[in-house]
């Protein structure tokens, strides 16, 4: 039976110096060599387990980079100072000028603003495609393809990417298909699902502290190698690169990521049914109302559950913001981006984490002024959490009060 990728992590052992049950931090910027030969080797690739300039790598980089690829299921990994760095390096380093990228139209909005404001200066242009229809991948690609780029679960929508059928047709046109896995670690596998690339950023969940920013790219040994490349690697000379003290933080944290993703589905199923159940329009894989609900299952790493991200829709901007306001001074949660806080986190969309995208496209692919999203928290009283957060849409006219 293989291992799931909690044990893969908890597995992993890295003592450090002295014998500490946690590796040393190897807080230096460059690293000394006996022989000028090994330097020259090093620069040039050729000399395993040496360190030349933590630009380059350093052994808590590594420490890292290995505890995710062991989570995700690839060759080794590659850790980098945001999620955004992460997925430009990824883009940088696999297309050249005059290709193409065919990307999923709900993204997170800094990808969505990188490919179609930035890249397009480089020569690289993206068709933003509805991911979730397959006919429509495959009619768009064109002989300079050389990407295919989703969401697991997409931001900010929670549309579900068939991975497994995106795998097949990037192999069948020799093209890379790259994922972020950001809202879904543990609960989706998309390397073993085919993706050639995942990508995260480590600021959400993985970390789960929100108190550092940092990213990752996951696959195989050859790719890491080459963003890694002194000459020509996107990583290393684009400066893309995790401070030493933060990657020994994140690896941390990265212990307990199990316990946390399922105490977050845990809470998000529960507060997706009962919102469901009130008659607000609720979008969570986990529901079966959702279109992809046995997409998920028949993905999902089942005990990790279906995540911690969910949507309501309130209708309208305002009765969206005034939602949020009033639970943030219920204390229910903090009117904030980014998520996998262990409080809840909520923001509206349209105006925060997707203002990027043009308010025309917004509408076209279904994302309402009055789309509210949740990265719910660790509530040890989920039930508690509801009836307050209740109250207060009661208050606001949201839902109705329930006849006593």
């Amino acid at each position: 039976m293989p291992f799931k990728p909690a044990n893969n992590i908890q597995d992993l052992q890295y003592f450090g110096e002295f014998g500490g049950v946690n590796p040393s931090i190897s807080d230096s910027s460059t690293y000394t060599f006996l022989s000028a030969k090994t330097m020259f080797d090093t620069f040039e690739g050729n000399a395993d387990g040496c360190y030349l300039y933590s630009r380059h790598s350093s052994p808590s980089n590594l420490y890292l980079g290995e505890a995710l690829a062991a989570m995700e299921g690839t060759e080794t990994a590659n850790v980098t100072s945001s999620g955004m760095g992460a997925i430009t390096s990824v883009f940088l380093q696999l297309c050249n000028a005059g290709d193409h990228i065919i990307s999923s139209r709900t993204i997170y909005g800094g990808t969505y603003a990188f490919l179609k404001n930035f890249a397009p200066k480089l020569n690289i242009n993206t068709s933003f495609i509805d991911i979730t229809k397959l006919d429509i991948v495959e009619a768009a690609i064109t002989k300079n393809t050389k990407v295919i780029y989703c969401e697991s679960v997409s931001n900010p929508l929670l549309e579900i990417a068939d991975i497994k059928a995106l795998s097949k047709i990037a192999k069948r046109h020799n093209i890379k298909l790259v994922v972020d896995n950001t809202f879904s670690p543990l609960s989706i596998s998309p390397a073993i699902l085919g993706a050639d690339v995942v990508v995260h950023s480590l600021t959400k969940f993985i970390n789960g502290a929100s108190d550092t920013v940092g990213g990752v790219v996951c696959g195989t040994q050859e790719f890491i190698n080459e963003l890694r490349n002194v000459n020509d690697g996107a990583s290393m000379l684009l400066g893309v690169t995790m401070d030493s003290l933060r990657a020994a933080s994140v690896l941390k944290n990265l212990r307990t990521l199990h316990i946390r993703m399922q105490q977050h589905s845990k809470n998000a199923l529960y507060l997706s049914q009962k919102f469901e159940s009130d008659g607000l329009k609720t979008v969570y894989p986990g529901l079966k109302s959702h279109p992809s609900h046995n997409l998920f299952k028949s993905m999902m790493n089942i005990e990790y559950g279906f995540g911690g991200m969910l949507t309501i829709d309130v209708g309208s901007l305002e009765k969206a913001n005034k939602l949020m306001e009033l639970m943030q001074q219920n204390n229910l949660g903090y009117l904030a981006v980014s998520l996998g806080f262990y409080k809840t986190l909520f923001s509206a969309p349209g105006t925060s984490t997707s203002s990027e995208i043009p308010e025309e496209e917004q509408q076209n692919m279904g994302l309402s002024d009055g789309l509210i999203r949740f990265s719910i928290g660790l509530d040890a009283d989920i039930k508690r959490t509801y009836k307050m957060m209740r109250s207060c849409m009661e208050k606001l006219e949201i839902v109705k009060p329930k006849i006593k």
